[in-house]
């Protein structure tokens, strides 16, 4: 689209524009003795054209679906990202939560906190990982697009990444996969300032970033970062084209501040009182710290109201599209009436059937129950989709030329994939999962840990989850990563069974919103072991009785996935010399640390040891 017909102040320039910026972003900075102004004041000119001229957004109405978004990968430059919430008129984002920069309680945490304020897109920080996001919600427009068509579904989605964004290994995942995929709404500003924490880039990295971008399938531009013309033709170039779009934005660190300018003390450091002094003398921004002339607040405001009319004309679209029960329900985070119906009738086919199977292929047998029926569902493997048995019969593939599919062939990218199905999940319209060995979470475990932290319902399918993978040796034998998994806060880790737990486990990632899931799964088969019908989902409880004493218990067995087999065992053993033992399946710690005491049923003394490595 061309640059709107924004009709503002005419004494209000371009400069004063973004200058509000800069000094919005160094006075937070300075009054917290805290943070990086370099790099909001060395953008702030990209911001400004980005806002003022493309970005479609509503602040009062900030999950408006179609809405373009907006990502700061280069999270610790929040302030430019806070001071631009502020500008536009977001009611929560505040001067007063600007003055509070960085303090305890405040909406303006040091690196933007998804749930924190509205108009923060995702939790950002550290490096690589809102990139990645972001390559996930333009992979959801896409689908999206296909499915309800782009009438509804027609936005895009903008990065701001730093050079250290791009130096992490997980920005060469997701940019190869969004090339390969031919993301064409993702657009992503290179911030170029040549400026790291220790230095110059140069005492690091000489990558050619527009020439490794354009062989893994982008269209590439470099320009000026502080010349408003050259940024607008950029984005304008930018959006016709049929490839995700890198723009290098050649800028300063810092830029406007006289000494500090194009160094890296500019980077994570308060300028000094001084020094902002004379940068307002250089800028010729003669105002009191936080202060905003009238004239350019109200350029900013009816930037901020554009969006109204548009949301408004979306509704009424949404009003007349078939599409808008499936849509609402989605949006409010209800699942399909079937759905449970469906889970009930595989458990009381496996109840009769007592198979003994992998719980991987069981949980596929879940899959194949329930892909059709749960059409929010995008699945994926990292090139592991026959070992991890994450493709149900139903499932088409995402590809290239179509996306009316609902699997995903990340490749060998867990880390990528991780952050991808984050941003999948932040449009509140899909819930993902992607399959890996339990091994390699360690190569996906920071944005796993992001899942999490935003209360993102991700689902991960961890397959060959003990020495009972096989022959691989023990370069792929998981043997602390259960523990570390547990330790991560607001994550299940469902360990089941056999078939009845991994249906029960599946569902119960189902209905849990705002927590992510792990299903670890094993490569070997395991026997049915719960025999004794139930309409109760026990895995619900988090851990229960399996199989009473034979007499008074004087033992109890605690178990989880495939030991629950060897704990029956040693039960009948323990029979054989006159102890009577009790079964404990286990498959979730965390949902049984959150039952009452008098509900659970277990000794406490029984518990508490298996929680010293890692209760959550």
């Amino acid at each position: 689209m061309a640059p709107s017909s924004l009709s503002l102040p005419s004494a209000v320039s371009h400069n004063d524009m973004a200058n509000a910026i800069r000094f919005l972003a160094m006075d937070a900075v300075e009054a917290a003795q805290s943070g990086h102004p370099g790099m909001p004041m060395g953008m702030a000119d990209v911001a400004t054209v980005l806002f003022r001229d493309f970005l479609n957004f509503d602040p009062h109405q900030p999950d408006w679906p179609n809405r373009d978004r907006f990502v700061l990968s280069a999270g610790h430059g929040s302030m430019l990202l806070y001071a631009l919430l502020y500008l536009t008129g977001y009611p929560d984002m505040t001067i007063d939560q600007l003055k509070r920069f960085r303090q305890l309680g405040s909406r303006t945490a040091g690196h933007p906190e998804y749930g924190h304020a509205p108009g923060i897109e995702t939790t950002t920080g550290p490096l690589g990982q809102g990139l990645g996001n972001a390559v996930g919600m333009a992979l959801g427009q896409a689908l999206l697009a296909a499915r309800f068509g782009t009438d509804l579904f027609n936005h895009f989605t903008y990065v701001i990444a730093s050079d250290g964004d791009l130096m992490e290994g997980v920005s060469h995942e997701v940019v190869s996969f969004a090339g390969h995929l031919k993301l064409s709404k993702l657009i992503v500003f290179f911030d170029d300032n040549h400026i790291s924490i220790d230095g110059s880039t140069s005492l690091a990295v000489s990558d050619n970033q527009p020439a490794r971008f354009e062989a893994l399938g982008w269209h590439c531009q470099a320009v000026d970062g502080h010349d408003e013309a050259t940024i607008i033709k950029a984005i304008q170039v930018a959006q016709k084209s049929d490839k995700p779009s890198l723009i290098a934005c050649r800028t300063s660190i810092a830029f406007g501040s006289p000494h500090k300018a194009g160094t890296a003390a500019a980077h994570g450091a308060p300028l000094g009182k001084e020094e902002v002094a004379a940068t307002r003398e250089a800028l010729k921004w003669p105002h009191a710290p936080f202060g905003v002339p009238d004239t350019t607040l109200t350029a900013w405001r009816e930037v901020g109201k554009r969006g109204c009319e548009k949301t408004a004309a979306w509704a009424s679209l949404l009003e007349a599209s078939p599409h808008k029960p499936e849509i609402t329900r989605r949006l409010r985070g209800e699942l399909p009436g079937t759905w449970q119906t469906n889970i009930q009738d595989l458990i009381d086919q496996l109840q009769w059937e007592a198979p003994k199977q992998a719980t991987r292929q069981l949980s596929q047998r879940v899959l194949d129950h329930m892909a059709d029926q749960v059409p929010e569902l995008i699945g994926g493997s990292a090139d592991l989709t026959g070992s991890n048995n994450t493709k149900a019969k139903s499932q088409e593939n995402i590809t290239p030329l179509g996306f009316q599919g609902s699997y995903i062939h990340y490749g060998v990218r867990e880390h990528g994939m991780a952050a991808i199905m984050n941003g999948l999940s932040l449009s509140n319209l899909f819930i993902p999962y992607g399959g890996t060995f339990l091994i390699f979470s360690d190569y996906l475990r920071p944005a796993l840990r992001l899942s999490a932290l935003m209360e993102r319902q991700v689902i991960y399918v961890l397959t060959h989850d003990s020495i009972g993978l096989g022959e691989d040796g023990p370069t792929h034998q998981p043997i602390e990563h259960l523990a570390a998994l547990r330790a991560i806060p607001n994550l299940n880790v469902f360990r089941p069974a056999d078939g009845i737990e991994t249906a029960e486990c599946w569902a119960l990632a189902l209905e849990h919103r705002h927590t992510p899931s792990v299903l670890a799964l094993t490569r070997q088969a395991l026997p049915t072991v719960r025999l004794e019908k139930t309409s109760e989902n026990l895995c619900a409880r988090g851990g229960y009785i399996l199989r009473e004493a034979a007499g008074p218990r004087q033992a109890t067995l605690i178990a989880t996935g495939s030991e629950v087999e060897i704990a029956l065992e040693a039960q009948s053993e323990l029979a054989s010399m006159g102890i009577g033992a009790v079964v404990v399946s286990l498959p979730c710690w965390r949902l049984f640390d959150q039952q009452p005491k008098a509900t659970k049923g277990i000794p406490q003394h029984c518990i508490r040891p298996l929680y010293r490595a890692g209760r959550h």
